[in-house]
């Protein structure tokens, strides 16, 4: 019988300036935007398109994947919440029952895809003139990288986590088991950053540790599936000819990123939504299907040489 190596983590927030503590999370989301746009440089500069068409890409992605994850996040997952708290959805602010600074707590890669798509039409339209499937097969190369980074800053915020395991694979998340709240109450220590610090290393608070069991660390298990997509993806345009065949690669990113997501949703804890009404699948497993099916579908039909 297996047993999990009890990894601890307690990570801390971020990189503390003194002045300024850079956020782990919002530090993988800028390492993901920036590789992506040096990604689509060599792109752009293989295709022989102005990097000003770039920048304005730069922009439409960004916007395209914040404002989609975010609604994907409260029509998906938290419906039922948001539906009452209508000023939340676009306010990082919660109102009740008391005023609270929350952040952007809820992002949904579904709903990130969706707006993409969308945004790509209006961008090859209106400022790369060229067909939607054109940028589509080649921006889900760095959309690919992106979502590595993306995991990762989920890893070190602990959240999206797995369930309980005693696989050599487990890893104590402290800050999902205890709330601020809990860990101050439980360790009588004032500061929750230090008292998160005591659960993890005081061995004083030995039995706290032990409450805390061990899970399946799913952003990791994503994280280093999404390489290989990203490799194979990348791989296609710069060494085949695939990247000729419209949507195809598109087609490929599809099956491939939601294939995984629909595998590693069989270890992660319940993120809510309308799997209690469905069964059978999670929520990100019922939304991972019309992707993989649409991308099968690019993939067969993907027979002609792009026109442009």
């Amino acid at each position: 019988m297996t047993h999990a190596l009890n990894i601890v983590w307690n990570p801390a927030e971020g990189i503390d300036l003194g002045f300024f503590i850079i956020r782990y999370y919002s530090l993988m989301f800028v390492i993901a935007f920036g590789l992506g746009w040096y990604i689509m440089k060599h792109i752009f500069e293989r295709e022989g398109e102005s990097i000003e068409k770039l920048d304005s890409l730069f922009i439409w992605t960004v916007l395209a994947t914040l404002i989609g994850a975010r609604l994907g996040h409260v029509f998906f997952y938290d419906w039922e919440y948001y539906r009452n708290h209508l000023l939340e959805i676009i306010l990082p602010f919660r109102f009740s029952p008391s005023f609270e600074f929350t952040g952007y707590q809820g992002l949904a890669s579904h709903g990130a895809a969706i707006s993409i798509i969308i945004a790509m039409y209006f961008y090859s339209k209106n400022v790369l003139k060229k067909p939607q499937m054109w940028i589509l097969d080649r921006v889900v190369i760095p959309v690919a990288s992106g979502a590595i980074f993306v995991r990762l800053g989920n890893f070190f915020n602990s959240e999206i986590i797995g369930h309980e395991t005693t696989s050599p694979f487990g890893i104590k998340f402290i800050r999902d088991h205890f709330s601020p709240m809990d860990a101050v109450n439980a360790t009588q220590i004032a500061n929750p950053k230090d008292a998160y610090k005591a659960i993890a290393t005081d061995p004083k608070f030995a039995s706290l540790l032990e409450q805390v069991p061990a899970k399946h660390p799913t952003q990791l298990y994503e994280a280093f599936c999404y390489i290989f997509v990203f490799a194979i993806l990348f791989f296609l345009y710069w060494k085949t000819e695939k990247r000729n065949k419209t949507g195809y690669i598109f087609g490929m990113f599809l099956v491939l990123l939601f294939s995984v997501r629909f595998v590693v949703e069989s270890v992660k804890e319940s993120q809510g939504g309308f799997e209690s009404a469905l069964g059978l699948f999670s929520t990100g497993q019922w939304l991972s299907i019309p992707f993989i099916l649409i991308g099968l579908y690019f993939i067969f039909t993907a027979e002609k040489p792009l026109k442009v």
